[in-house]
């Protein structure tokens, strides 16, 4: 049995191709000779293309909370997530010791005006009797002086009061504005200090995002030249939100800031995007992508699969009346979706270029130009041969040669 089946694996195979062949082999599809291409008409239309940035996202206003004094915290006036009102008390330090302090600078001043009041008494005294000629000059400026000198000694303990009584309402810590609290990593019984590498906590302001991506120099350059002396931020238009799990924001953003500074190390250009926060949805240091769509009319896109780039150039093999291509570098906007380009210059209506296949060309070659659904069909039965005789192959090592 088994060399029955032996012999009979070549016919099969045979058979089977055969028929393969006889099905796909006219005109119209057959397996891809070595010189058949797909080949497309270029036709001018309609565009609106997208393209994607990745961006950071920020809150209008993210202030660390960090404590002016030292002291350890008893007590936790919010969570992680609060929602928060400017002036809200945060953390409360321990304030025995400053509310000692606070205690004897009072009383320091208060000894302070009662040595002023005799301070002015003495003076006054002793002009008195400068003026009967009873004291001379030594003893009134003497008075004087003294007098001087509690004054002070007042202001001195009145600053020492105000800086005390400051520093005893530092102990509790409120928030600078409305926002959402962030990570806390201080808790009840921490000692912290104003020296802290690690804020207490972040509150970050998130009614309005502040959405940070970048562009290169050259896009901006002709973003520049195409808003005809206008302000640069007038040539973009509204730009969509793009979350970290795919889906689109559903408010839409404009550009409000573009930096003026060129980043030496990436050569891109800054740039924020404003977007409105009603429900809270975007978190600050949350990612995503930044799309900009723009709409044009009568310009020429082709698939980046159809072109070749060569030192930072554009290469397209177009289809001349004699079925020889020529390679012709052309000139593409350069933001495009990542599949196509909208060229610029160096094609129009009319003009047909190869689509596949474009690696195993030369200048001048002569080729058989199919359209993408004869190729595309071709391709498939050549793969479907293919398989056959792969099975072929493994049918013989399974039956022995």
């Amino acid at each position: 049995m088994k060399g029955t089946v032996k012999k009979l694996l070549p016919m099969i195979v045979l058979a089977v191709s055969a028929s393969l062949m006889s099905s796909c082999g006219n005109k119209q599809g057959g397996l891809p000779q070595s010189n058949e291409y797909p080949v497309i008409t270029i036709q001018s239309t309609n565009s609106e293309m997208s393209s994607s940035y990745p961006a950071t996202i920020r809150g209008k206003q993210d202030i660390e909370i960090r404590p002016k004094i030292s002291g350890c915290i008893t007590k936790l006036g919010v969570d992680e997530g609060s929602v928060v009102r400017k002036g809200q008390v945060l953390f409360t330090i321990d304030n025995v010791q400053y509310r000692a302090v606070l205690n004897q600078a009072e009383a320091s001043l208060n000894s302070a005006k009662s040595a002023l009041a005799t301070a002015e008494l003495t003076y006054n005294n002793k002009k008195e009797l400068y003026n009967q000629n009873i004291v001379g000059d030594f003893d009134l400026q003497s008075a004087a002086n003294s007098y001087a000198t509690a004054k002070a000694t007042v202001a001195q303990a009145e600053a020492a009061v105000v800086s005390a009584r400051d520093n005893l309402s530092y102990c509790n810590v409120t928030s600078p504005s409305d926002g959402v609290v962030g990570t806390i990593p201080y808790r009840v019984g921490s000692l912290v200090s104003s020296s802290m590498a690690t804020p207490l906590t972040v509150v970050s302001n998130i009614d309005e995002m502040y959405v940070y991506f970048s562009v290169n120099e050259k896009q901006i350059l002709e973003m520049t030249r195409a808003s005809e002396g206008k302000n640069v931020i007038e040539a973009f238009p509204e730009v969509q939100l793009e979350l970290a799990d795919g889906s689109i924001y559903t408010q839409m953003g404009h550009v409000s800031t573009v930096s003026g500074v060129i980043d030496q190390n990436t050569g891109s250009v800054s740039v924020r995007a404003d977007f409105a926060n009603p429900d809270h949805l975007l978190k600050s240091g949350g990612q995503g992508n930044i799309i900009i769509t723009r709409k044009t009319e009568g310009v020429i896109i082709i698939p980046q699969a159809a072109t070749a780039e060569v030192q930072d150039k554009v290469f397209v093999y177009v289809l001349g009346k004699d079925n020889k291509v020529s390679y012709t570098a052309i000139e593409v906007d350069p933001q495009n979706d990542g599949q196509n380009y909208i060229v610029t210059k160096g094609l129009k209506d009319g003009d047909r270029i190869v689509t596949k296949g474009i690696t195993k060309l030369t200048d001048g070659a002569e080729i058989k130009p199919v359209t993408e659904e004869q190729y595309a069909k071709s391709l498939e039965e050549a793969q479907k041969l293919g398989r056959i005789q792969g099975n072929y192959k493994e049918m013989k090592k399974a039956f022995g040669k």
